[in-house]
Formats: structure tokens, sequence, C-alpha cells
């Protein structure tokens, strides 16, 4: 598909601090295990949903997997220092279930725990706080041969494993995160098929959300009941974005409204307010699908929330009739489409709307009012490396400059909004992409595994600086 042309504009983005962030404001960098750590069947680590789908022919890019990715398992101590030398207080990771649980069933795997007590022990060496996240897409093969997300069974197998991960490093660990982004595990894995584990059914993928929010839920009562009365910030994460209508017709309102169902409301509804949308129920029902609610179920869904990470990487602009006009597609249903615009896009076509962030930020605050934290916000663009082995990314520090105004901003409108991690601490596995696109602030050269600081991490680091020293 070719590209919007993207408007000439000024890159140029002076380190100075952030206005209107308060004293306790977090700063951080982010990744996930498959990403980064590779050793993917060492110290009893089995396959995950990921490592399978990668042998698909044409599945991913070039054919490329994670069994090696960034290394990061071998080469843990010197990825934390280096993110000491950022400046930030905090790195959000994902622990790799089949490392910690092996085939998703049974008991803790001794080793593969191991290495993340390292890892967190080495991060408080450093005086960085660790954040974890329990899952990042990665699910055991095992439970995806037995059925997978739209089987119920995983959800309490999910509450298993996160009770064994708490029990290891709850000791020395406050901040927990359920899930990563469950709208890609069950639209992009079970309804498109461009994730893991490739499959195309639409009514599987609903039934995937209702076990992915119910897992969840279990293991939250799971972990709150372990904690006691020891510190605990616990949340989910969600990929969310805003959906603008193209012109003021009613037929653009409702596609806006069917778009900002199944993307924000389907999750956040029963999440805080105990109960799905009855209008999204409504829309999967025109497509012959249906969440299947138990008992109590919404209940558990419900658990209180202590923060809700929030990664955000673009919004959109939707129309409720096909190119052509009408109001239907070729299946008789109603029309929610994107629609391109003028805008600058990153490498991954994506359109950059920091101002998009804000407004995201403050409709949060007003719908459901709970923390948040800003867990993901980057950008992929095409670096190169310079003659003086340096990568100048002035795309890439705009982008971070521009979104980071836009959180100051929802602030100073009333959202909660209480942090900021950077996507990607460095180049990694990017999924269906391979190692074709580049988000991280440090650039990883595959064939060495050297790091390299790009220009947008020095800009980040001294930005940090300048905005802790301005308080």
């Amino acid at each position: 598909m070719n590209a919007t042309p993207t408007p000439v504009q000024d890159l140029s983005r002076p380190v100075t601090a952030i206005k209107g962030l308060p004293a306790d404001f977090r700063w951080g960098v982010a990744t996930s295990a498959y990403q980064i750590e590779g050793a993917a069947a060492e110290d009893g680590r089995t396959p995950s949903i990921w490592d399978t789908f990668c042998r698909v022919p044409g599945a991913v890019e070039g054919g490329e997997h994670g069994d090696v990715a960034c290394d990061h398992y071998h080469r843990m101590p010197q990825d934390v220092e280096l993110i000491a030398g950022l400046g930030v207080d905090t790195y959000r990771f994902s622990l790799a279930w089949p490392r910690i649980q092996p085939g998703g069933r049974g008991p803790g795997n001794a080793k593969g725990l191991d290495f993340y007590k390292r890892l967190v022990d080495e991060l408080h060496g450093r005086n960085i706080t660790p954040w974890i996240t329990l899952y990042h897409w990665d699910l055991p093969q095992e439970l995806e041969d037995a059925g997978g997300w739209p089987a119920r069974d995983t959800a309490y197998r999910f509450a298993d494993y996160a009770a064994i991960a708490y029990d290891a490093l709850g000791d020395r660990v406050e901040h927990w995160t359920t899930l990563n982004e469950p709208w890609c595990s069950a639209v992009l894995g079970y309804d498109a098929g461009v994730h893991a584990p490739g499959r195309k059914d639409f009514g599987d993928s609903i039934r995937a959300v209702h076990h992915l929010l119910l897992g969840h839920g279990l293991a939250s009562r799971r972990i709150r009941d372990a904690a006691g009365a020891n510190p605990l910030e616990l949340g989910i994460t969600l990929n969310l974005g805003t959906a603008t209508p193209e012109t003021d017709s009613e037929a653009d309102s409702e596609a806006c409204r069917r778009a900002d169902g199944q993307g924000r409301r389907l999750y956040l509804d029963p999440l805080v307010h105990g109960r799905y949308p009855e209008d999204v129920v409504a829309d999967l029902a025109l497509r012959g699908a249906e969440l299947p609610v138990q008992d109590g179920d919404l209940e558990i869904i419900a658990n209180p929330l202590d923060v809700l990470g929030v990664n955000f990487y673009r919004g959109a602009l939707f129309s409720g009739v096909t190119e052509n006009g009408a109001p239907v597609d070729e299946n008789g249903l109603p029309v929610t489409r994107g629609v391109p615009r003028d805008l600058p896009r990153t490498a991954m076509d994506w359109e950059i709307t920091p101002t998009e962030l804000t407004d995201l930020l403050v409709g949060l605050q007003e719908d459901y009012a709970v923390p948040t934290v800003i867990t993901e916000n980057g950008a992929a663009f095409d670096d190169t490396v310079a003659a003086d082995g340096s990568v100048p990314d002035a795309d890439r520090t705009a982008y971070l400059a521009d979104h980071l105004a836009a959180v100051a901003e929802a602030r100073a409108r009333g959202a909660d909004v209480r942090g900021y991690f950077a996507w990607s601490l460095m180049d990694n596995f990017e999924w269906a992409y391979g190692y074709d696109k580049r988000f991280g602030i440090v650039r990883v050269d595959y064939d060495t595994q050297a790091r390299t600081l790009k220009d947008s991490a020095k800009w980040y680091r001294d930005t940090i600086g300048l905005t802790r020293e301005a308080r």
C-alpha cells in the first residue's frame, strides 16, 4: 500500500524540562520477553505460540524468529547497566510464561524463575523499580493445543501461573500488570490471523476477549490474596486510541461508536463498571458472536484496578460508508472504515497524532477515573548509522517530545497520568515484521549484539534530568 505523502515538518526538539509533571512522575522504558530474551530452548523453557507461529511459512517477515533476539537472557546485567545510564526510575518488562511454567501447567521452573530474580536484584541494585507484565502474548503452545484463549480453562491456567510468579517475586516487586493488550491477543491472533496463533475465526476472537479478561480477574484475586497487607500496585495494560468521525454525518458517528466500542469500551466497561456495553453486545450479535459470560464472571473481571496501563501509538479517523458511499459492506454489515489523513507517519505507516493522546487521556479520566501510566509509546523509523557510529534519529526524538507534551497537557486538563515509559528500550523482534522495524531508543546490531544509544535516547535521558532538576 502506498503511504500518504508526509508533509515537511520541523523535527528539531531542544532538551528542555517538561512542565506540569509532578515530583513522583515515573520515567521508564519498556520491553517484552519474547522480543528480547532469546534463549528460547534453554533452562527448561518450552515453545510458546510465537515460537510455533514463526515457523509457519510466510507468517513472519523473512521467516525470522525470537530464538536469539537481543540475547538479553545472557546479557541482562549489561542491559540493566544500560537502563540505569538513561536516568529512568522504572523498567517495565514481561515474564515468559513458558520459561516460568513450561507447558502452562504444573509447578514453577526454578531456573526460569531464578533469571527473573537476578533481573529484579540487578534493577534494585541500580535503584530502578521493576514493573512486571505477566503476559505479553507468549502463551505456552500446549495451552493453545488445548484450545487457547477461546477456551475457558486457559483463564484458570493463567491464574495458576500468576500465583507462581507472584510467590517467587512478590517480596521484591510491587508493580504488576496482568495482560498486555488483550485486543491484540484476541483480534490479531484469533480473528485477523496476523499474530500468533494465526487463527481466523471472529467467534473465537470474542470468546478469547472474555477469557482474557476473566484470566485478568482471576489472576488479580490470586495476587491480592497472596499480597495481603504488602504494598501492591496492580493493573492491566490496554492498547487504546481515539475514534474521530470523518464528517458530522450520523453514519460516521455510528462508525466511531462501533470502533470505540470494540476497541475501548468492550474492555474497560467490564474492568471498571462490571458490565459489557449493551450496544457492543448487539454489534457482536450482528456478526453471530457472543461473549461466553457465566454467573459471577463480571464480578471477577471487575476486581479493582490500582492503575491502567495505556499503550498509545495513534488515533484514527473513521467513516460509516464505503469508498463508493455504501452504508454496508459486502456482507451486509454496517461499515466502519478507517480513513487515511495527510499526516506525518512512522515506518509502520502509522499516523503521528500526539494531540489525540491528550484527548484519549482526558476521556479516560472522565469515563473511568482510574489512574493511568503510559506503559508504551514510541515509533519505528528507518534509522541509519552515521559515519562516526552515532545514530541520529530526530524523527523519533520529535515523536517522544510531542507525546510527552501531550501527556503534560492531559494532566493540565485533569487527567491523572502518573508515568511515561518509552517503547522500546532497544530494537527487537517486532512480531510479524521480524527485525525489519526498529522501535528502540537504543540500536541493536543483530550480528554483534552491540548496543548503541541513539540520539533519541540521549535526548530522553537529558530531558528526564532537566525535568527533575526543575522541580
